[in-house]
């Protein structure tokens, strides 16, 4: 999470420039300098009035330091059983920077193949990530937790859910016709691992911009939907440095469609737009073993952050749900934060599910990898906890505080957060 960015709307739209010019020769990157994180863009409190998604609002009392938050989290609340389908916009993005193309057309198949929009099971995995951010051994997942998509499964999970009628679905999906975009040289370069694989970084504020001039112009889209940008090996760098990588995916909210200030007026019904963008990430593009300083990344390819996007749109539609201040040695890019984002405190920690036949390259394994994602429980500092699916093994504070449970092995997270 790196809050919201200012000034983006600004910027130049979409087409406006031309791609440079000739293939330019890719800067190479040490491991050390790629760090996977997020973001988020803009913000909103939508009235009830307001054409927005599907969501509902509750408030939960932090027992460490007395106050009680409120946050509001799409679909119906849980107490209610009720079934929300949310319908999805997949738009693809082609990316031209540096004399190549990163085409986000070419994994919109693969995309809608996998756990975010095909039902599966999530009672075990055959592996999940170790306490050096390398492949390890699966198991007991979330039992019960069979026949529903990824982030059905993660809320049935976090609200304790599992065989009632209560689910959080991604609808039958819309893939609109690409949209290309040409980043002029000023604005986004390519970058080149160690291991040799290329991709594109682009300035986050430029890129962002693009977005939201998308999310104003184009007719299609419906603030009742989540439109998801999807780019192919697409990351944005903060700042003027391209070694300042990488951001892996954002989402935000706006009162008009894209922009985080709307009109002064109108009733109550002006309509607030959530969306999302990540980046399919093909395997080997973060690091493969462990640092002195930093885990291995081995779940952090293909749907990885797309699944964290996903999450923390479903757990933070309108950008505005704030806790505690937390801190994790698991993401120290994040620092100190006092946002309720469920995947950044678990980026790059993730399991397998499903069967995964693009980008088999040399550093996959032929599954995809969602993301583990973190639970309100574990924000708002509830022990025992009550409100989410018991671990796998029995425990002292009952109820997990992320969708792997016993599996995540790190042991911040088998208890609530801390402070900074």
């Amino acid at each position: 999470m790196l809050g919201a960015l200012a000034g983006v709307a600004a910027a130049v739209l979409v087409g406006a420039s031309v791609s440079a010019s000739g293939a330019a020769t890719p800067q190479v990157l040490d491991d050390s300098q790629l760090n996977p994180q997020s973001a988020t863009l803009g913000g909103a409190s939508p009235l009830s009035t307001s054409r927005t998604v599907q969501h509902w609002f509750g408030q939960t009392l932090d027992p460490h330091n007395g106050v009680t938050y409120g946050y509001n989290m799409v679909g119906f609340a849980p107490s209610t059983n009720s079934s929300a389908t949310i319908p999805v916009d997949i738009i693809p993005l082609d990316i031209n920077v540096g004399g190549s193309s990163y085409n986000g057309t070419d994994r919109v198949g693969a995309v809608l193949a996998s756990p975010l929009f095909q039902n599966g099971d999530y009672s075990t995995t055959t592996a999940a990530t170790d306490n050096m951010g390398l492949k390890g051994p699966g198991g007991a997942l979330s039992a019960g937790n069979a026949g529903v998509q990824l982030e059905d499964a993660t809320m049935r999970a976090q609200f304790n859910k599992v065989g009632t009628g209560y689910h959080v679905i991604l609808g039958t999906s819309v893939v609109h016709a690409p949209i290309t975009i040409n980043v002029p040289a000023e604005h986004g370069t390519q970058i080149t691992n160690v291991r040799g694989i290329t991709f594109a970084d682009v300035n986050i504020n430029w890129f962002a911009a693009q977005l939201q001039n998308l999310n104003s112009s184009l007719g299609y889209i419906d603030p009742t939907h989540l439109p998801l940008y999807v780019t192919n090996e697409v990351m944005l760098y903060i700042g003027q440095n391209p070694g300042n990588c990488c951001v892996i995916g954002f989402h935000g909210a706006g009162i008009v469609p894209g922009f985080s200030n709307g009109p002064g007026n109108g009733a109550g019904t002006q309509p607030v737009l959530t969306y999302a963008w990540a980046s399919w990430v093909v395997p080997g593009t973060f690091r493969i073993a462990p640092t002195a300083t930093r885990l291995a990344d081995w779940a952090l390819q293909d749907i990885h952050a797309l699944s964290h996007e996903i999450a923390e749109w479903a757990d933070d539609p309108f950008v505005n749900n704030f806790v505690e201040p937390w801190l994790t040695p698991t993401a120290p890019q994040y620092g100190c934060s006092n946002f309720l984002e469920t995947g950044d405190p678990v980026v790059g920690i993730g399991f397998s599910n499903g069967v995964n036949t693009t980008d088999q390259n040399k550093y996959a394994d032929g599954t995809y990898h969602p993301e583990d994602e973190v639970y309100l429980p574990w924000f708002m500092r509830t022990a025992p906890n009550t409100v989410s699916q018991p671990t796998q093994s029995p425990s002292t504070n009952i109820g997990r505080y992320t969708l792997m449970g016993d599996l995540n092995p790190f042991p911040g997270f088998r208890a609530p957060a801390t402070g900074c």
